[in-house]
């Protein structure tokens, strides 16, 4: 099956330091591929890539009918169909969980329309619906900046969903979760990928292997290995480089 994502041979050099050596990486539809590897490995570079926000000094990023979006800028490959949730949680939090999503909406419209405007039936029925998935109807009108660390993090989920994305890029989507938020956040990735691609990268080994399917494992700038956590528990170069010779398991 031909991926909607993939990465060949993508080399970024930053003054003379390889931050990506070669990466290739394929993602499918409708799949949850999990980035993993030791800080430094160039997870986040990656994602960096596909999102433009830096550019590659070779290679190339073919993603749906583009031959090589390493040519677009950064809002085309939104327009796309490529979305991208930061580490830190950025939300409007003076506005609504409802204005927030709205605000979000994938058309062309100032930020003053967009909250005077009043939404026609699909897009109502489409935050409705994201609102629903993101479990934050009972927040509908709270302050985005009263809500707790987790919800925002699912509210920004929500507002990436909004533009209708095929891939969504999440950078550590779990951090400072408590571990019922852990646990919803990993239930709602492999929600999402009924509707689009999800692409994380994480560090938290645990949630990892209880919400990973596949799982592309990075070092040194270099894919090192890809399959099932099974796959990537037993494999004993990951077991050296990744996770030190004293731990044989993930």
């Amino acid at each position: 099956m031909k991926p909607i994502l993939s990465c060949h041979n993508v080399i970024v050099d930053f003054d003379g330091f390889k931050a990506l050596k070669g990466v290739n990486l394929e993602v499918h539809e409708q799949e949850v591929r999990f980035l993993i590897g030791p800080n430094g490995a160039g997870k986040t570079t990656v994602l960096d890539v596909i999102c433009g926000k830096t550019k590659a000094t070779d290679g190339k990023v073919v993603f749906s009918q583009h031959k090589d979006i390493m040519k677009l800028q950064e809002h085309e490959i939104v327009r796309a169909g490529i979305a991208r949730k930061f580490q830190s949680p950025s939300v409007f939090s003076q506005l609504t969980v409802y204005e927030n999503l709205e605000l979000s909406l994938k058309q062309k419209r100032s930020v003053w329309s967009a909250l005077t405007a009043k939404l026609n039936g699909e897009s109502r029925r489409n935050l409705e619906e994201v609102l629903e998935k993101i479990a934050l109807k009972d927040e509908v009108h709270k302050q985005a900046g009263s809500l707790a660390h987790g919800q925002k993090q699912w509210l920004e989920i929500g507002m990436q969903l909004m533009q209708k994305p095929n891939v969504l890029l999440l950078d550590e989507p779990i951090a400072g979760m408590s571990g019922a938020e852990r646990e919803k956040t990993g239930e709602l990735i492999h929600d999402i990928s009924q509707m689009c691609s999800v692409l994380v990268v994480e560090h938290d080994m645990d949630f990892v292997r209880t919400f990973s399917k596949q799982v592309t494992v990075m070092h040194e700038g270099k894919v090192l290995c890809e399959g099932s956590m099974e796959e990537i528990q037993q494999n004993e170069v990951v077991a050296e480089v990744y996770l030190g010779r004293s731990e044989r398991a993930c």
